[in-house]
């Protein structure tokens, strides 16, 4: 079982590299434009505030999270859309803090979920490690693209490595959510780190593998780069269907993003 102590360090360090890009910025700033359609800075910090605050009930209080999450899904409208469009409209101190003030939340209230606990979710139920691995994710991709309207280039971490992970595990459910049958052949994953080191999954004997970068797995697997601009190579029926469709994320893949080139 992951160690969620070390888990928590690891999304207390990404949120921390995000916050030292967007702290000093005035609301002119948040409200530049991010590569995700019609979503400027502030939308991908309301967003991610948003999924804290879910996360958080769903750690501390599972049976109203059940019972807000399905009254907010019969009222019919989008509620991600919504819940980014209304933390943008707050004062850059407001959202800033109420960002800030939620993550810190969620990271004690997880440090505290038994081991074996189900947290209920949007998707399957997860664990408290996988909420917290789900989370860091999140907080990554979103912060390429804030990064991306700043014209910041972030140095990659070993922390691409819970990415990269849950690119690999979610497989099958890239395939399902494409309307495809599950792969029958092992694929196997090698990525190379950004210090050199080397980090694999899958059978070291399976004829499909992919190979190449972790951070441009990760920028596929979050949708956040087109896989024309990325060096991945794919080997194998099985391992070229996965590899457009790869993602890390819950839900429908949507449009993802142009080639840059």
């Amino acid at each position: 079982m992951a160690d969620i102590t070390a888990l928590l360090a690891d999304l207390a360090a990404e949120s921390d590299g995000l916050d030292a890009l967007v702290a000093d910025l005035d609301a002119a700033g948040l409200a530049k434009a991010t590569p995700a359609e019609g979503w400027t800075i502030a939308h991908q910090l309301a967003h991610l505030a948003w999924t804290d605050r879910w996360s958080l009930l769903a750690a501390s209080d599972p049976e109203r999270f059940t019972a807000e999450a399905q009254q907010a899904f019969e009222a019919g409208f989008d509620v991600v859309e919504r819940g980014a469009a209304e933390g943008a409209g707050e004062p850059p101190e407001v959202l800033l803090g109420r960002w800030r003030a939620g993550r810190a939340e969620l990271a004690a209230a997880l440090a505290a979920v038994a081991p074996e606990t189900r947290l209920p979710w949007f998707g399957p139920p997860m664990k408290a490690p996988s909420m917290a691995t789900a989370r860091l994710m999140e907080t990554w991709a979103h912060g390429q693209d804030v990064a991306d309207a700043l014209g910041a280039v972030r140095p990659p971490t070993a922390r691409l490595r819970h990415i990269a992970h849950l690119g690999v595990r979610t497989m099958g459910f890239a395939f399902s959510v494409h309307g495809l049958p599950a792969p029958q052949v092992p694929v196997r994953v090698e990525l190379t780190g950004p210090a050199g080191e080397s980090w694999t999954w899958g059978a070291e004997d399976a004829a499909d593998r992919i190979t190449g970068p972790a951070l441009d797995f990760c920028l596929l697997a979050t949708r956040r780069r087109h896989l024309d601009d990325l060096a991945l190579t794919a080997v194998g029926d099985t391992a070229r269907a996965w590899l457009p469709i790869v993602q890390a994320f819950a839900g429908p893949p949507g449009k993802g993003r142009e080639p840059l080139g």
